[in-house]
């Protein structure tokens, strides 16, 4: 029997079992008695694919536009605001299993839970039918908003990094220093340094987002003209 998803998605899976895992969060599984696998590892295998995919049409379609242009515009179709967007355009929240706390605390409309479960869902495109596969919903579902003028969303880590970069020998370090509250909303805390010196602080609901923070206060402390 073929899941709902494929259709929208336009892709029917040889085996099932990948796009069940793909829409299966981790609290769902942590709460199952039996052993269930969870979307972590899809996820990671999602976002390489996905960068992949991402660098190769813009290096191909914008070939004017310097490497600092590219990596911001990449930034931005990768990031979590747009890849929430397109979950939410294949209505994939309604597809997710979620443990009983994410389920109450609204996980189904968290953009960092859907976010990840498109990188998933990408991820067994891939494992399942080939990188022709995995094209398809990027192209379908991702590459209808290229960012071609403005950014959707500012990529502060990528632009401290082109500042700081502008001396020789200058490193940056992003370093997890807390994180409080439910599993299904939890707060973390950032420090990020250059060459060992904490230049700011950031907090979020994931640590992507924490680092962003950090890098944005980093540059207000540093290069105020440029915030």
């Amino acid at each position: 029997m073929s899941h709902p998803l494929e259709s929208i998605i336009g892709y029917t899976f040889k085996n099932p079992e990948l796009l069940e895992t793909a829409l299966t969060h981790t609290s769902y599984a942590n709460e199952s008695r039996a052993p269930v696998k969870h979307n972590e590892r899809l996820e990671f295998l999602g976002d390489s694919i996905l960068g992949f995919v991402v660098a190769d049409y813009l290096y191909r379609n914008f070939p004017n536009r310097p490497e600092g242009e590219l990596t911001r515009m990449r930034a931005d179709m990768v990031c979590e605001t747009t890849l929430a967007g397109a979950a939410n355009r294949i209505g994939l929240g309604n597809h997710l299993l979620l443990g009983h706390g994410e389920e109450q605390g609204g996980g189904r409309s968290r953009d960092s839970i859907l976010a990840d479960a498109m990188e998933s869902v990408i991820a067994a495109c891939f494992l399942d039918g080939g990188l022709d596969a995995a094209l398809q919903v990027v192209r379908t579902f991702i590459l209808v908003e290229v960012p071609v003028t403005k950014l959707h969303n500012a990529d502060y880590k990528t632009e401290l990094q082109e500042l700081v970069q502008q001396k020789k020998n200058q490193v940056l370090a992003y370093e997890l220093v807390g994180q409080s509250g439910p599993d299904h909303d939890k707060q973390f805390s950032v420090e990020v340094s250059l060459n060992g010196a904490i230049i700011g602080k950031g907090i979020g609901s994931s640590k992507k987002k924490a680092e962003q923070d950090a890098a944005r206060c980093a540059i207000e402390n540093l290069f105020p003209d440029k915030a």
